[in-house]
């Protein structure tokens, strides 16, 4: 009853916001694509010269709609890249203004093109959230050649990195699974090439990247921390283009074009490790055997069906294979794949209706020594969502919608010869089925304050068949069987967002946030580092929702005409529900392995620091986070607080880009972080001449800290209207130090009563080339 009631007032509010306005006035709408691609164009500012407080910005189809008094008006557009232009209307009735933008033109006289607005960090409402430059980071050093959105947004402040080389990453206090990455709105559970050493994002296929650190709309649900949302791009309908690249490691190579001239386009962009051709070369049998490979394909396809109506489809496809001759064997990967239909309804009614399928699965082949056995595991959604964006008027933008996800779990299903002698547990698949209300309603209040204020309303349905233990004290006393289709448990919860931003005068504001997350897709593991068989489970009776709740509030400040930004920004997030493993628990081999988990709070706190220059030759940024996450369960630590896994005190990135000329282009990052909180064993007894490490306080020792200076230059060997080519170089780890990305322990050779530590290091010095080209 009483989220009735809240989704209720939340509708009442919404419909009376967007009558407020209910004057007589007409509406300018338009789609806002790139002229010599086709593409549409996210995030174009549209304002009304004559009209101070009056604008919009284009959605991620590059759909946009005002509605203003009648009269004569100058419309402003705005983007990053594009010659300043101007449009005069006489605005008698609703009109429809679509537009095509050169960058190269000089005799454009409908638009005014400029960089994106640049007080945009001050006025724009929505809080912890960064909007990813593909170009900017096509420039930064990156580990093996490779760009790399993952590793990109890892220099922002409260995002760290999960460890040496790794793609997974950290958000305000968050596990890496606490994360919901999306490629073109399909989750994409496990976001990493070469046990996370790259990414599956080739940034040849990326238009848009942008991550929400806190004050998430109310459209994204299903995680607690943050929502990476990756958009492909659509390819050209104007001309065939092919592009690529070639590097020590890998290469790719991308083809786009028209189907039929401004109708349709697709785009197919593939990538290639070559790391196993190498090893063949080596003539060792030891090594020429061994597979060690990933691929991937991304491929899109659009068509425009009328001035209203727009088909796109989209994919990819991912695998990695790793193998030690005969004996061992692993491959995993992703697929994902999106149906969108795009329909303006009218001049203020935006529809965009999806069907989205999202596959991630693994399988382990192991023979030595008589055993043979394999372990299978997949994860697989289909989604189903509804999403419409109503333009009411000047002050009042609302976004609201539907989504259905059916998920299948298949937990890791064990098969084995029998000749092998191993009896494999029977582990069960796990159905369910996630639904979700949503709306939220972008408010100017006035032409200083301007609010996002929404509602998501989730409901997470365990399914049958299956059998379900009741547990106490983590041991199984009792169960209950279902069929196919029934009912086993259905969690609710309401799911309250707001952001705001006060601008205190033309170069300074203020902003706060407030947001709930709930997540039911929780990923279990007991190791140290993120690896592709981890364990994936849904809530189920014992498992209950994990739910977050986080402020924030900041201080954001520009200087010298725009070119500089400063921002401080502080957070507190309290979780509930959080899990945690027993001392010595398998979670991995047993359909009851919720007996081996424990459940308690979390706390993550911190404050952010970000220095960014953002024009002229040399620009870059300096982000600092001084933070805690930590964790309180009982059964743990004598249920005390302890240090999460992710706890970093300190984390630092250095950011440099200097155009030296036309032809080089040099780059710099430098990165400093305070040591994962890790378990080590406090000491050790011998029982039956084995052995055995005692531990007492969970994640109560430190890694040593990490820092590292990597050094990239870019060389422009052509460049002309339809065909460029560079090459791209970068050393990674400059000096060489050895960060530790294990620490083990073992007896030491010179007394044997004694145990020693000793540290593993995978990169010292990195260096890579790589060719890339385009015509």
């Amino acid at each position: 009853m009483k989220a009735n009631r809240s989704v209720y007032l939340l509708g009442l509010l919404l419909m009376l916001t967007s009558v407020a306005f209910g004057q007589s006035k007409y509406t300018i709408s338009g789609t806002i694509k790139d002229k010599k691609s086709g593409e549409s164009m996210i995030g174009v500012t549209v304002r009304i010269k004559e009209l101070k407080a009056t604008g919009t910005t284009t959605n991620e189809f590059g759909f946009y709609s005002l509605t203003i008094p009648e009269g004569t008006y100058t419309v402003i557009y705005n983007y990053v890249g594009y010659k300043p232009q101007s449009k005069n209307i006489n605005l008698s009735k609703n009109t429809k203004v679509d537009m095509s933008f050169d960058d190269n033109s000089q005799d454009l006289n409908e638009v005014v093109v400029r960089s994106t607005r640049e007080d945009e960090n001050i006025k724009n409402p929505q809080a912890g959230v960064e909007k990813l430059d593909i170009k900017e980071i096509n420039k930064l050093p990156v580990l093996m050649g490779e760009r790399d959105v993952l590793k990109t947004i890892q220099l922002v402040p409260g995002i760290k990195s999960a460890g040496e080389g790794n793609t997974g990453f950290y958000v305000r206090g968050g596990a890496a699974d606490q994360n919901l990455i999306l490629l073109d709105d399909a989750p994409v559970y496990n976001a990493s090439h070469l046990l996370g050493f790259f990414s599956t994002f080739n940034s040849d296929a990326i238009k848009d990247a942008t991550i929400y650190k806190g004050g998430m709309p109310s459209q994204y649900g299903g995680r607690l921390s943050s929502v990476l949302d990756i958009r492909m791009n659509e390819g050209n309908n104007q001309d065939y283009h092919v592009s690529g690249g070639i590097g020590l490691i890998s290469a790719k190579l991308n083809v786009e074009g028209p189907i039929q001239k401004d109708k349709s386009s697709f785009l197919i962009t593939g990538r290639r490790t070559y790391a196993d051709a190498l090893l063949r070369l080596s003539g060792d049998d030891r090594f020429s055997n061994n597979t060690l490979y990933f691929y991937d394909l991304n491929a899109k396809a659009n068509y425009i069906f009328s001035d209203k109506d727009r088909l796109y489809v989209s994919g990819y496809f991912g695998r990695d294979k790793l193998g030690y001759q005969d004996l061992f064997g692993l491959d995993w990967g992703n697929a994902t794949g999106t149906l969108r239909w795009n329909h303006i309804m009218n001049s203020k009614l935006f529809s965009n209706t999806s069907l989205i399928y999202s596959d991630y699965s693994y399988k382990v082949n192991v023979k030595f020594g008589g055993t043979d056995f394999q372990i299978k595991s997949r994860i697989r959604d289909w989604t189903l969502k509804q999403e419409f964006q109503y333009f009411a008027n000047p002050r009042n933008s609302i976004r609201f919608g539907l989504m259905s996800v059916y998920h299948t779990v298949v937990p890791g299903q064990m098969t084995a010869s029998e000749s092998s002698g191993i009896t494999p547990p029977v582990l069960q698949n796990r159905y369910s089925w996630e639904n979700a209300l949503y709306a939220n309603n972008t408010w100017k209040a006035s032409e200083k304050l301007e609010v996002i204020y929404g509602l998501r309303l989730s409901a997470f349905s365990i399914l049958g068949p299956g059998e379900f233990y009741d547990i106490s004290n983590g041991e199984v006393t009792g169960s209950n069987t279902y069929k196919s289709g029934d009912f086993v448990k259905t969690y609710l919860n309401l799911e309250p967002r707001v952001s705001a931003a006060y601008q205190l005068n033309e170069k300074s504001s203020i902003k706060a946030a407030y947001s709930r997350t709930t997540q039911n897709m929780h990923l279990i593991s007991n190791s140290t580092t993120s690896n592709p068989t981890d364990k994936w489970i849904p809530s189920s009776n014992n498992v209950k929702p994990e739910i977050a709740d986080q402020g924030s509030i900041g201080y954001f400040r520009n200087f010298f005409d725009n070119k500089f930004e400063f921002s401080v920004e502080g957070y507190y997030k309290y979780m509930q529900n959080q899990i945690d493993y027993k001392d010595g628990a398998d979670v991995t081999n047993s359909d009851k392995s919720e007996t081996e988990l424990l459940f308690g709070q979390g706390r993550a706190y911190g404050i952010e620091f970000f220095f960014k220059k953002k024009v002229g030759r040399f620009n870059g940024w300096i982000g600092y986070t001084l933070s805690r996450s930590e964790k309180q369960i009982d059964g743990i630590n004598n249920n005390n607080w302890y240090a999460a896994r992710q706890d970093r005190t300190h984390d630092i990135s250095i950011v440099g880009i200097y155009e030296l000329s036309k032809k080089w282009t040099l780059s710099a990052t430098f990165v400093y972080y305070t040591g994962n909180a890790i378990t080590f064993p406090s000491g050790k007894y011998n029982v039956d001449g084995q052995e055995v490490f005692y531990y007492t306080e969970r994640n109560g020792y430190r890694m040593p800290d990490y820092h590292r200076l990597d050094f990239g230059a870019t060389w422009k060997l052509r460049e002309r209207k339809n065909s460029s080519s560079e090459l791209a170089f970068s050393l990674y780890n400059v000096y060489g130090r050895q960060n530790a990305y294990m620490i083990n322990f073992r007896e030491s050779e010179t007394n044997p009563n004694t145990t020693e530590a000793y540290q593993i290091a995978l990169f010292r010095w990195v260096p890579s080339i790589s060719y890339n080209f385009k015509f």
